[in-house]
């Protein structure tokens, strides 16, 4: 019987119940690609991270309940906050390195953890009858880059989406994300996933890769506070740097446990 040190963190939230939970598990080795997804598939969260020491910081690897995804936000952020407040990580940056990306680099500010991301700023494509299918209400511009991106007219529009998610599987991109000015924050969003299992994600840090540089062009701003209005709902404060992004986020343990395999 082997076993494995598991946490449950909600990250992009100072609640439990909130925000969007992850787990993590702390490795002294890589685990059989298999043996991983398994994992994943039965702790049936939107990801599950997986982390390595590699002398500078660690390799870091993120699973779907289906698939390995390049990158993810809310589960780097949880995979820090394990280090940080339970394994007891002396400094105050932590570096991961994934299988796409060098630097991924996560500061402790006070209280808040901030993921230093590759900024992906979208390109406008056309409209399909597909991605209108898809999204259920036709919307004022749609981008691409490595997720689709659909802006609305006001917040009210997002709330009410309700997308066709087998018609989302059809699409040549992963996710969906739609969003669009915020009442009283900046702007807002929500992200659909379902060709990766997820068919929607409560907070999703890559996705803000995306919306960050697109607001602050429009909003010409460099600093903006965004809400990720899912049922769960999470709180991220944006910056963007040149060739960079900053998400700025919280993160609450929910458990702590052991995997028994």
């Amino acid at each position: 019987m082997n076993t494995l040190p598991i946490y449950q963190i909600d990250a992009f939230t100072s609640e439990v119940f909130k925000g969007n939970p992850a787990a993590v598990c702390p490795l002294n080795k890589w685990l059989p690609e298999d043996l991983l997804q398994k994992i994943a598939m039965e702790n049936n969260l939107s990801e599950t991270a997986f982390l390595v020491p590699n002398g500078n910081g660690f390799d870091i690897r993120w699973f779907t309940p289906k698939i390995e995804v390049d990158l993810c936000g809310h589960a780097t952020l949880a995979a820090a906050h394990v280090l940080f407040n339970h394994l007891k990580a002396s400094d105050n940056l932590i570096v991961f390195k994934s299988l796409e990306h060098e630097n991924l680099v996560v500061r402790k500010e006070t209280d808040l953890l901030s993921l230093e991301f590759p900024s992906t700023p979208p390109r406008p494509v056309e409209l399909t009858e597909e991605i209108l299918l898809a999204l259920g209400k036709e919307p004022k511009e749609v981008l691409g880059s490595q997720d689709l991106l659909a802006v609305y007219e006001n917040e009210d529009d997002i709330l009410s989406l309700r997308p066709d998610y087998n018609a989302m599987k059809k699409l040549d991109y992963l996710g969906v994300i739609v969003t669009s000015k915020g009442k009283n924050v900046d702007f807002v969003s929500r992200f659909f996933a379902p060709k990766a299992g997820i068919d929607e994600d409560p907070v999703t840090g890559s996705a803000h890769t995306i919306l960050i540089p697109y607001w602050a062009k429009k909003l010409k701003k460099s600093k903006l506070l965004a809400h990720q209005i899912s049922e769960r709902k999470g709180e991220l404060f944006c910056q963007i740097e040149d060739d960079k992004v900053l998400i700025g986020g919280r993160a609450v343990t929910y458990l702590i446990g052991e995997i028994h395999f």
